[in-house]
């Protein structure tokens, strides 16, 4: 009757998009065999660092050959491979994940210093965050301090925001993404840790800023602002990533509404809960987003239906659904549409395992210039930790 049972649950999720944990193990066993896979094509690739160009410590995609694309600790993605090997961790319980984990980790940990950049909670809470979480290293507790005293040196509190850019000057005085609402989480952690309420008290500011000033009445999201420092002005907003300045580009949709739910399971505003359910209801009811909630790179990309996907936003997409689905009493339906896209992704949109260098999910869009129809690093773990919460859902466990 068991085995019957579990049968019979399987194919429901199949018919329904309920994810059941049999799938999600199934789909666990997946990830493992292709992340081995990925760990030893890592290892055959020569990553000391040379007279011109710095240590290789994560994979990112690939390249335009088909080739493995590695990256240094001081790019964007470098976190989300350590974030994937805690989650295999945290699923399996195995030795052989922590242990990996805790390699990939310790090759970021000069990045708590760099306050070069806004991506500390993209960099430092996926990796040291996820570690922390799961064996309370105090060591990880310090690397993750530290990376928010370097991410608050970017605050600017005329503006009220932390500024992300510092390349293309000639373009921005001081732009803000909306991709920095992810690295929030790390501010918040921070305060956690401390006690110091300074951290929090600069992400509040700069969540509050960000709805007022990147938002549309639609409720969609520019992804680049420009401010003016001495005045707080805001002086363009743009899409630097997306189709155009008036486009609501997908992945950005996706970051605010990961955002906005995050700020509000931090600081429970009521303001910040309505801004995720109006994001969310914008990606959801878009007439644009296809019937397997996989959106084109651009709700506004002008060739759709025959524009890219991007499976990296479905992926976040359905990360904070899940979350989103706990708050509200009207939300649990958000749940069910997470459990569609999960079904989605690991139906049509998952490499064969041994295929495509150990990546996870295939059809991932960087940019409409770049990146285009590949695998993406942070598409998979966004998967991955979509899985877990699915997971933790269904056992009617929290998910924090």
């Amino acid at each position: 009757m068991k085995k019957i049972t579990i049968s019979l649950l399987a194919v429901l999720g199949l018919l329904t998009g309920f994810v059941p944990n049999t799938r999600i193990k199934t789909l666990f066993d997946r990830a493992e065999q292709q992340t081995r896979l990925m760990l030893s094509e890592v290892a055959a690739i020569d990553k000391k660092p040379s007279s011109n160009k710095p240590l290789w410590v994560s994979p990112r995609t690939l390249n335009e050959a088909g080739a493995l694309q590695l990256v240094p600790a001081r790019d964007w993605t470098s976190g989300f491979f350590p974030g994937e090997l805690w989650y295999l961790y945290e699923f399996t319980g195995k030795k052989e994940w922590a242990t990996q984990a805790r390699f990939y980790t310790v090759n970021l940990e000069a990045e708590k210093m760099n306050a070069g950049t806004h991506d500390m909670g993209f960099k430092i809470y996926c990796s040291y965050g996820n570690g922390f979480r799961l064996t309370r290293d105090p060591a990880y507790r310090e690397v993750i301090i530290q990376g928010a005293k370097s991410l608050s040196k970017r605050f600017k509190p005329t503006a009220g925001i932390i500024r992300s850019w510092d390349h293309h000057k000639e373009v921005w005085q001081c732009p803000v993404i909306i991709d920095n609402m992810m690295n929030l989480e790390l501010l918040f952690a921070a305060t956690r840790l401390t006690g110091d309420s300074s951290f929090y008290k600069i992400a509040v500011t700069h969540a509050k800023t960000t709805l007022k000033n990147h938002y549309r009445p639609d409720h969609s999201s520019f992804h680049v602002v420009d401010y003016d420092t001495l005045t707080g002005k805001v002086l363009k907003k743009n899409t630097h990533q997306g189709f155009n300045d008036a486009s609501a580009w997908s992945r950005g949709q996706a970051w605010g509404l990961y955002g906005y739910t995050l700020c509000y399971r931090e600081t429970k505003d009521p303001q910040f809960l309505k801004q995720a359910e109006a994001i969310a209801r914008f990606m959801l009811d878009h007439p644009r987003m296809p019937a397997d909630l996989v959106p084109y790179y651009d709700y506004d990309a002008p060739g759709i239906p025959n524009e890219l996907r991007d499976v990296s936003a479905a992926a976040v997409m359905a990360s904070a659904l899940y979350e989103l689905s706990t708050y509200g009493s009207g939300n649990a339906r958000y749940r069910a549409k997470a459990d569609q896209v999960i079904t989605s992704l690991s139906k049509s949109y998952a490499s064969p395992v041994g295929k495509n260098h150990g990546f996870l999910l295939l059809h991932s869009t960087g940019a409409k210039t770049f990146e285009r129809d590949v695998p993406l690093v942070y598409a998979d773990y966004y998967y991955l930790e979509a899985l877990l919460r699915a997971k933790k859902l269904n056992e009617k466990k929290p998910l924090f």
